[in-house]
């Protein structure tokens, strides 16, 4: 599985990606999932037979955001690996925290990686979340 990604490079594919699972899947507005910051940003994917199946991005300010796996891959660790580089990238950018929006009903995936609740339930893109925090070892 391949997981660093060039947004010049696999852009297209990845925004098919996230409209497929946050549009299509989930009612997201496509205005609202394409904030235009991907191009900022440090994004990963996973491959599977030469076809995207997952993808995640690093913002700068070492925000990690628009996670997502293809349905048909969901609980095979897919997420765990991106998460897993998205952090290591962080880290190596010289972030001490991780932040991120977490939607309500992914909590626990996120929680067993040893990311904390660090807010009140909020409603972003008409879906409950909860910021969620990661502390760094430096």
């Amino acid at each position: 599985m391949s997981l660093k990604s060039r947004w010049a490079d696999d852009s297209d594919a990845l925004i098919q990606l996230r409209t497929r699972v946050f549009v299509e899947e989930q009612n997201v507005s496509a205005a609202v999932e394409m904030d235009g910051r991907d191009a900022d940003c440090q994004h990963v994917k996973a491959i599977i037979d030469g076809v995207i199946i997952g993808t995640g991005r690093l913002l700068p300010n070492g925000f990690i955001g628009r996670m997502c796996v293809l349905k048909e891959y969901r609980n095979r660790k897919i997420g765990t690996m991106m998460l897993e580089n998205l952090v290591q990238q962080a880290s190596d950018n010289g972030h001490h925290k991780v932040l991120l929006n977490a939607q309500s009903y992914i909590i626990p995936f996120y929680q067993k990686y040893g990311f904390r609740i660090n807010s009140d339930e909020f409603i972003e893109a008409d879906i409950p979340h909860r910021r969620m925090i990661l502390s760094l070892k430096t």
